[in-house]
Formats: C-alpha cells, structure tokens, sequence
C-alpha cells in the first residue's frame, strides 16, 4: 500500500471542522511521526456543540439527540449542545458520558481525506496541529521499512468507508429533496415560572427536518420506495431523536445548576 505524497507546497484547499493545519500524510515528512495514548482522547471536539453525521448513522445517534439538517444543502448535524462552543456530552478529561453516540466524523481524526485542487484527487491527510501526533508516538504513522503500519492502513480504511457513508448521505438528502419532505423547523423550550405557570416560550434553534404531513401524503409507491432503499428507517430515525431537544434542555439547565452550587460564596461586607 502506498500513501500519496504531499505537494511540494504541501497545501491543501478547503475548511475542515477540527482541523486547523491538514497536510497530506508523507513518510518523508511524518515517517517518525504517530498518535500518543491519552485517556481522553476527544478534547478537540470540546467545542462541537454541532456535528456531521451519515445516514448510516441515524438509528445509533437517534438515542443522543437531536439529528437535524441545515443549510442549503441540508447537511445532516447531531446536536451536542445547546450553546455555540459547548458539547454537553464531553467530559473535562476528554471523554464522552458513557452512553453517548461518538460521530464518525469524530472518531476519524486525526485522519480526513481532503482535495488536492492541483493534480484533481482526494489525499489522505492528518492534522499536523493535533496535540495527539508526537514523534515516537505508540501508534506510529510508518513502520521501519517507511511502509504504512496497520494502524495507519485501519485508518486509510476508515476514511474511504466515511467516504462513501458520505456519498450515501448526499444520496439520501437528495431523494428527500425530491420528494419535498423538507419543512423549516423550530426548538423551543417552555419552562415553568416560579409560581408554577408555564413561563413564555424560547427559541432555541432553527432548521429543516422532515415534515411528517409531508411523508404522510405520499403515495404507496414512494412509500415503498423510501422502503426499499433503507431511507424510511433513516426518517424514522430523524424524527424520533427529534424528542432529544427536552433532554438537551434538562442536561444544560442540571449542568448550570451543578456549576452555580460549586461557586463559590461572595465574602461579606
């Protein structure tokens, strides 16, 4: 197996989550390079209150919370936090709750394949900026003969399966764009007031999700359809975690209440 070598530049085009310094992956440049062992290996996602997800994904992520799709191209996202810069999910070590669904997005890096806009190809690439890439690290990039390890060829092969996960999902938004099953949406949230009367209600995110009414008037063949590529499980999937916000809700309110109890007490005058 080979890796393709880095252009001579050695840059690449493009804006990746998490990924602040990509270069291609090169036994010239990273033969002696690897990942460390770390107990919390996810504190670069800290920040992600917003993850992309594939299709293939829904019915694991469904029990997290919230998959919903944004922009114009409907990019499916987990939900892992209400408030920009914050997943709710990540503990301060680095790690996840026990319980949570790690996105494959998440769970490839420090690897990602970008374009190569000069010779036309996608390139395996690592972020060179990760805390988690140390020379002599456990898991090395290269083996002594500078051929790619095995872990280094897992990670080649978890990439091109992401890759084509990807391509699933382009298909599957595109089938429901067809089908107009898509419908501006809005979380709110409606809490009690002291008194116990329900307080006013809040916005807490705007998106597109499938309209339910939508899906109901679909013929039986479109039906069947969505059936027999496996989409109808995936909607299903969507509109079930959609009942994730209430938790999103509860957990940040428990998390501002634990953190208000822990501060500490003004001194008196």
């Amino acid at each position: 197996m080979d890796v393709t070598p880095a252009p001579v530049n050695g840059e690449i085009s493009g804006n990746v989550l998490f990924y602040t310094k990509p270069e291609p992956l090169s036994r010239d440049l990273h033969g002696k390079l690897g990942v460390k062992g770390v107990e919390g290996p996810f504190a670069f996602a800290s920040k992600a209150h917003a993850v992309p997800l594939t299709v293939g994904e829904f019915q694991l992520a469904a029990v997290t919370g919230p998959i919903i799709f944004v922009g114009d191209e409907k990019l499916p996202i987990a939900v892992m936090g209400l408030r920009a810069d914050e997943n709710i999910f990540l503990k301060p070590d680095g790690s996840f709750e026990a319980g949570i669904y790690v996105p494959a997005y998440i769970r490839r890096y420090p690897f990602v394949f970008a374009n190569d806009d000069q010779n036309g190809q996608m390139v395996l690439c690592i972020d060179r900026a990760s805390s988690l890439i140390v020379e002599g690290g456990e898991a090395a990039f290269f083996d002594e003969k500078g051929e790619p390890t095995d872990y280094t060829k897992t990670c080649i092969e978890f990439c091109n399966n992401y890759e084509m996960e990807r391509q699933r999902t382009t298909n599957f938004v595109q089938l429901l764009r067809a089908l107009d099953l898509f419908e501006p949406k809005v979380a709110n949230f409606q809490g009690m007031n002291p008194d116990g009367t329900l307080s006013e209600p809040q916005k807490i995110a705007d998106y597109f999700g499938v309209s339910e009414e939508k899906l109901g008037k679909l013929s039986p063949q479109q039906l069947a359809e969505l059936r027999d590529n496996g989409a109808l499980p995936q909607i299903y999937a969507h509109l079930q975690s959609l009942v994730g916000w209430d938790r999103l809700v509860a957990l940040a309110m428990a998390k501002d209440t634990l953190a208000q109890a822990q501060s500490p007490s003004p001194a008196n005058a």
